[in-house]
């Protein structure tokens, strides 16, 4: 759109020069760029309106503007003008009803005089005896033509015949007879060869005798100046060159020439008269007001309607209305202009007060907007100024509230995003802790598995090989859950591997042996482990006095003998294993101590099983047996039967089975606590 109306607006320049060409090239450039300048008028609309609804009203202020206009200035444009309508209709109503009063004032006077005339016509001529052949009017002779009407004539008529009249500028030689349709007192404008006139008449009967005076004033300016005094100018125009025997088909089929003699002929007797002055202010304009004239056809009787023109202004017409009383009429114009006035004044307030309230929501609005495009840039940091106390006010008191949560939402989301990642990197320590491998001896098969309640657990296992027939088995769970149970577990960790290598004074007095010890993995560490007693003495002395009070550990430690078969115990406040033997029989390995780290100076018992071909050691933590639903703890019972179930399948199977089955116990709760399961089965 935007280059056809650019392409529209070159030819039409290229057009418009053509124009100044002379003869019929200069006529047809100048048609073709009136057609593309209605082209370009009709491609500049739609982008037009695209730019005010685009552009102007994109803003919230300009559409209240625009609203406020709609719904306030609207109604009192039209209102306003409604009233000028009906001003000025109601003044064309007055003109022209002044104009008709002065002109039956006119006729009244004639009329009255008629009257006196026919009166003393009637009293001559009877004194006469029907042999007056002139009649003297003194009522006309004694008075000078300026005091009465300009060109009053008479006519008087006895019993059909016609007197004459002195004296002889008053006799209307005019009129030969009398019409047919004449009645007494009859008054009206009369059109009489197409010439109108103020004519009256007075029929007399006297001792048989018939008298009839007929008074006509022709209306020329003279005549029409007195009545438009005061009002402004008046406009006759009598509709000459009409028959009533013509039919209105045939007025309209009248050929071109014979309309345009009659507009002449209406030209030539049309009168005019009055003077219109100039105006006394910018709202004193002209008042145009059209009415008909009823006239009489002086030939026929019929009424016709004459055309008649008031040209007047405000001012005549108020000075008319108030003619009474001058002073009255000031007053009245002094106080419509002052109530004018204080309207106006009042309509500005109201429209400078709506511009206030469209500027403090716009502004509002404005801020809000600006907020926005600063927060979507990142700039959290900004504020909007509230000065006011309003709901607008309310809402920016609430953007602010809104920016500060999200400033301190995203700072907890960078930190919490910190912490996953701390706790991701500690997650993937932690699981760098357990066993990487399958651990699998000859005689002995293994399998643990630790499923965290959170991102690190506070559970810990741990499978220690010694040479190929010797394995030290850990299991443990600590106090708490989270971060300090996940630190804790790493210490316990760390502690019972350094027990491993347990040092000079427990593997042996050699340091040289002990060096060789610490350089190999099958080494003689063991020979620690077969006492797991003392080891959990030394890590509960160690972790006494290295934790805070609060603080302690679960500990089950075994020495697995391969050559023997036999499992060296202590139990450490774990809960205690099971050995699910052969024959289906339960053993507990519950021989042991209080929990590590919380006593110090603890002692501990240690016990010895002898593991049979088909026997399975269950070591768990207490997340496996205290889940609870709404049958109770999930238990030690079904643990056993789930493994018993399945004791046939490879241990990592058992696993499986049992994690389902406490799973399927849990349902849809979240997983109470960490949960470990290791497995050892004799072979």
């Amino acid at each position: 759109m935007h280059r056809t109306a650019f392409w529209l607006l070159m030819l039409y320049l290229a057009l418009s020069l053509g124009k100044f060409l002379p003869g019929t090239a200069g006529s047809i450039f100048e048609t073709l760029s009136v057609l593309t300048f209605l082209l370009l008028l009709a491609a500049c609309l739609p982008l037009v309106w695209r730019w005010v609804f685009g552009r102007l009203l994109w803003k919230v202020r300009n559409r209240l503007i625009v609203t406020y206009l709609l719904m306030g200035l609207a109604p009192l444009v039209l209102f306003v003008m409604l009233a000028i309508i009906s001003l000025y209709m109601f003044s064309g109503q007055f003109a022209i009803f002044a104009a008709t009063a002065a002109m039956n004032t006119e006729l009244e006077h004639i009329a009255t005089n008629n009257r006196d005339f026919s009166l003393h016509v009637a009293h001559v001529e009877d004194a006469a005896r029907g042999t007056l052949k002139e009649i003297t009017l003194p009522e006309i002779q004694d008075t000078s033509p300026e005091q009465t009407f300009f060109n009053l004539k008479v006519s008087v008529f006895q019993d059909g015949r016609q007197i004459g009249v002195l004296p002889a500028r008053v006799s209307d030689h005019e009129i030969d007879s009398v019409p047919a349709w004449a009645k007494d007192r009859f008054r009206a404008v009369v059109l009489d060869h197409n010439k109108l006139y103020l004519r009256a008449i007075d029929i007399q009967e006297l001792d048989g005798h018939r008298t009839i005076v007929i008074s006509s004033m022709p209306l020329e300016k003279g005549n029409v100046d007195r009545v438009a005094r005061g009002l402004g100018t008046i406009t006759v125009m009598p509709n000459v060159g009409l028959d009533d025997s013509q039919s209105a088909e045939a007025v309209a089929t009248r050929s071109e020439a014979d309309k345009k003699l009659l507009k002449q002929e209406v030209r030539a007797f049309t009168i005019t008269g009055g003077i219109l002055p100039k105006p006394q202010n910018f709202y004193d304009v002209t008042v145009r007001f059209y009415a008909p004239l009823e006239t009489i056809d002086w030939t026929t009787g019929k009424l016709h309607e004459t055309l008649t023109q008031v040209n007047s202004r405000p001012s005549l017409l108020y000075q008319r209305l108030f003619i009474t009383s001058l002073k009255i009429a000031a007053i009245v114009q002094d106080l419509l202009i002052g109530i004018a006035i204080f309207f106006g004044l009042l309509e500005l307030i109201a429209f400078f007060m709506a511009m206030r309230l469209n500027r403090t929501i716009t502004r509002s609005v404005n801020d809000l907007y600006d907020a926005t495009v600063a927060i979507d840039k990142g700039n959290l940091a900004h504020r909007i100024k509230v000065t006011r106390n309003d709901q607008l006010a309310t809402l920016s008191h609430s953007f602010n509230r809104m920016t500060s949560s999200l400033e301190r939402l995203l700072a907890e989301q960078r930190e919490k995003e910190r912490m996953q990642n701390e706790l991701a990197i500690a997650q993937e320590v932690q699981a760098n802790l357990f066993p990487q491998s399958r651990v699998s001896m000859p005689m002995l098969d293994l399998y643990g598995v630790c499923y965290p309640a959170r991102s690190v657990s506070g559970d810990y296992y741990d499978f220690l090989v010694f040479r190929d027939s010797a394995l030290g088995i850990a299991l443990g769970d600590i106090s708490g859950k989270g971060i300090s149970a996940a630190l804790l577990m790493a210490t316990l960790h760390s502690a019972v591997r350094a027990y491993r290598f347990a040092g000079e004074e427990l593997v042996a007095p050699n340091p040289a042996k002990l060096g060789a010890a610490l350089k190999s993995d099958d080494n003689e560490g063991g020979v620690l482990f077969e006492d797991p007693a003392r080891v959990l003495a030394m890590l509960n002395r160690h972790l006494y006095r290295s934790t805070q009070p609060e603080k302690y550990a679960t500990l089950f430690l075994a020495h697995y003998d391969g050559n023997s078969h036999q499992l060296v115990y202590s139990n450490g406040g774990q809960l205690p294993p099971l050995v699910l033997r052969a024959d289906n029989s339960v053993t507990r390995l519950d021989c042991g101590g209080t929990v590590v780290g919380l006593i110090d100076g603890a002692d501990y018992e240690q016990g010895t099983e002898t593991l049979y071909s088909g026997d399975i050691v269950i070591a768990y933590s207490d997340g496996v047996t205290e889940p609870e639903n709404e049958f109770g703890d999930f238990g030690e019972e079904r643990l056993l039967e789930v493994v018993r179930r399945h004791r046939h399948l490879p241990l990592e199977a058992i696993s499986e089975q049992v994690m389902h089955a406490l799973r399927a116990w849990i349902g849809s709760q979240e997983q109470p606590d960490d949960i470990t399961l290791v497995l050892a089965r004799q072979r």
